[in-house]
């Protein structure tokens, strides 16, 4: 769940199992009485939402990705993930950053000694 207002009792929700993006926690409750609207265009973040739309969210942070770019999204994402698990077991095996990215000699020619 994303959600733009404020949350409490995450560590509860946390143990529940309950996956949340909130805009901010605050030990104050919330208002349960209010009508809410559904598969209507909203805006969260400052990110325009619609019915539809795929929500992808981890403990960094969310993004939208809209219906039309879903599965393009979704061929991208397996590529990069893909990459990242070569990345770690490089890691693991002891190699650097800096020698995986070859930025050493990036580095040299901006002045670097």
């Amino acid at each position: 769940m994303v959600i733009e207002v404020g949350c409490r009792d995450i560590r509860d929700l946390t143990e529940m199992g309950c996956q949340l993006g909130s805009k901010a926690i605050s030990a104050q409750g919330a208002v349960k009485e209010t009508l809410g609207s559904v598969n209507v265009p909203i805006v969260c973040s400052g990110q325009a939402v619609e019915a539809g739309d795929v929500i992808v969210a981890d403990d960094d942070g969310a993004v939208v990705v809209t219906r039309a770019e879903a599965a393009e999204v979704v061929r991208a994402a397996e590529t990069a993930l893909a990459n990242e698990e070569t990345k770690r077991k490089r890691f693991t095996a002891g190699e650097l950053g800096i020698d995986l990215h070859d930025i050493c000699p990036r580095l040299a020619e901006n002045g670097l000694k």
